[in-house]
């Protein structure tokens, strides 16, 4: 084993954590991270200066030569070979040897079992995307096991568990019957706190950069509870707690919780959450008339690193850009995620939760009393001072009425007497302008009559006069007129019997054409119907088919069957019986 006294080393920013994990210590006036004095240097060969890694490697090699128990020189080694046990008991004293002391390491548990008190568990590494880098196993027996897990879920109130990261004391074994092994016999409580506030940190940051992380709390509160969604794990203590007053309320109509359920804890839960909690949004827009009043998030308690599988920033940002407010009660008062965080309202158990919606419910119903009461009393004040104006009102119109109906009476009887004494002066005034107007009108239509009589035989002269000679005119024109039409006449009656003479010439001339052509078609018609004949028609190939009266078959409806026919070809004749018709 290769002991030296302080050792720089060149570690990267990246790499400090796992330097120091490894025992690494930080020099503050050289700026350098170092190996204390008395701790060997192999767990340290990436970070340790060229010259002095070549050196570190030659020590461990010449350390494993030392462990081969046989003393043999190593070419007589070479050429007779070891047993398996020699080789693995070699490597056993090396591993030993290497490794007395125990080195601080970064691990992820894989797996968990216990067995008679023994601790037994599959640790790995992995990098940034999830990839494996390296994985072995690891136990933490009875006598130890007792100690530190007690310790440690005390300080961080997490429990071992798969998928929780741990910074171990480990001390590496290797055994020729069950092979290489980490046996751990101290936690780091710190590293596990700060890697579950580290997680929770860099989503919160991640969400404060992107200007969601307050969005959700901003949103204006419930006024009141009508339909309310409830997420949670299926069967859970606290599910029971909330429902065990979320019934009452549904129960007398006041507010409906609609459920649904998904996983809380373990690998891909948070996935789970985030589509369930979609799928439930997209299915209440198709029933219900409008969004739930708000969404609620519960689970009873439990270790922390159960919790943290909560801490997710795809379910987060999904309750930052979520309209609707939403609630949450996540394991107990000691517990946060960043999902409280995020959320609208967070309270410390599911049954708060379910408080808080009933105390809201109770507050909206004594307001609700008190402002029906403050309307009762408002309307009966005003109904009074109703009644009180609408009598104090009924006096002064039946007052104010009476006097008006007198004046109205009184003012009635002098305008009506007004009223005779005008009539009967305007009848008299009337039947005055009536006689004189009727006189004018006959004064008037005696002289219009006499000048009429003295103008008419002036007009019936004028008129007789123009009648005649209009007459005149006309009969001239008509003549004049009469001549032209006969002259068109004649001349268009001459044209129409040359153009009659012509065609019926030329109708005459077609008419014997075709005669001829006809007479010529119709004699090679009847000479070629005179050249066909049965004998022919049966040479070509054809039959006649005759019933027994020797009648011819034209169509297959004309026979029955069984009947006999009767098949005429050119040589010869047949007798066949008519079969049924396919």
């Amino acid at each position: 084993m290769t002991v030296m006294p302080i050792t720089f080393l060149t570690v990267a920013f990246k790499d400090k954590d796992a330097a120091k994990a490894l025992g690494a210590r930080w020099d503050a006036g050289q700026r350098q991270w170092f190996v204390p004095e008395g701790r060997e240097l192999s767990p340290f060969l990436q970070w340790l200066p060229a010259d002095m890694e070549a050196g570190a490697l030659v020590a461990a090699g010449s350390m494993a030569v030392a462990a081969n128990s046989s003393g043999t020189a190593l070419a007589a080694v070479a050429k007779n070979g070891v047993s398996l046990s020699t080789l693995l008991a070699g490597i056993t004293q090396a591993v030993a040897q290497a490794y007395r002391a125990g080195i601080w390491t970064l691990v992820e548990v894989v797996e968990l079992r216990v067995n008679n008190g023994h601790v037994f568990l599959g640790v790995s590494e992995r990098d940034p995307q999830g990839a494996v880098l390296a994985k072995t196993s690891a136990v933490i027996w009875q006598s130890t096991a007792n100690t530190i897990l007690a310790e440690f879920e005390r300080a961080t109130g997490a429990q071992l568990a798969a998928g929780i990261k741990l910074l171990v004391r480990v001390r590496p074994v290797f055994k020729p019957l069950h092979g290489f092994s980490l046996e751990i016999d101290a936690i780091d409580s710190e590293y596990t706190l700060g890697d579950l506030e580290a997680r929770k940190r860099e989503i919160r940051e991640r969400l404060q950069a992107q200007g969601v992380f307050a969005a959700n709390k901003l949103l204006p509160a419930p006024w009141d509870f009508n339909t309310v969604l409830v997420v949670a794990p299926p069967g859970g203590a606290g599910l029971g707690d909330f429902q065990a007053e979320a019934n009452r309320l549904a129960q007398f109509g006041v507010c409906q919780f609609t459920y649904v359920y998904s996983r809380f804890q373990g690998e891909g839960a948070a996935n789970e959450i985030l589509a369930a909690l979609q799928t439930a949004l997209s299915a209440w827009g198709s029933s219900n008339a409008g969004p739930p009043d708000a969404i609620v998030l519960i689970r009873g308690g439990g270790a922390v690193n159960d919790l943290a599988w909560l801490n997710d920033y795809h379910l987060a940002r999904l309750i930052c850009d979520l309209p609707i407010p939403v609630w949450s009660g996540i394991g107990h008062e000691r517990d946060s995620t960043v999902l409280d965080e995020v959320a609208h309202t967070s309270f410390d158990t599911p049954s708060k939760v379910i408080a808080g919606i009933e105390k809201l419910i109770t507050a909206r119903v004594f307001e609700t009393q008190a402002n029906f009461a403050c309307i009762t009393q408002q309307a009966s004040k005003t109904v009074q001072a109703a009644r009180a104006a609408v009598v104090t009102l009924e006096l002064s119109v039946r007052a104010e009425g009476l006097r008006h109906l007198a004046h109205g009476k009184q003012e009635s009887s002098e305008l009506l007497a007004t009223i005779r004494v005008q009539a009967m002066q305007d009848i008299r005034h009337a039947s005055e302008q009536t006689r004189e107007a009727l006189q004018a009108v006959k004064t008037e239509v005696a002289n219009q009559l006499a000048q009429a009589k003295r103008e008419v035989p002036a007009f019936w002269v004028q008129i007789t006069s123009h009648a005649r000679h209009a007459l005149q005119t006309a009969a001239t024109d008509s003549t004049v007129q009469l001549d032209q039409v006969l002259e068109r006449a004649k001349r268009d009656a001459a044209q129409a019997k040359q153009a009659s003479d012509d065609a019926l010439t030329l109708v005459s001339s077609l008419a014997r054409q075709v005669l001829r052509d006809g007479a010529l078609r119709s004699e090679s018609l009847m000479r070629e119907i005179a050249g066909q004949g049965p004998e022919k028609t049966l040479r070509r190939g054809f039959a006649i088919v005759r019933d027994q009266g020797g009648t011819p078959l034209t169509r297959a409806a004309q026979t029955t069957e069984g009947a006999a026919i009767e098949i005429q070809f050119c040589d010869a004749r047949i007798t066949a019986v008519t079969g049924k018709q396919l």
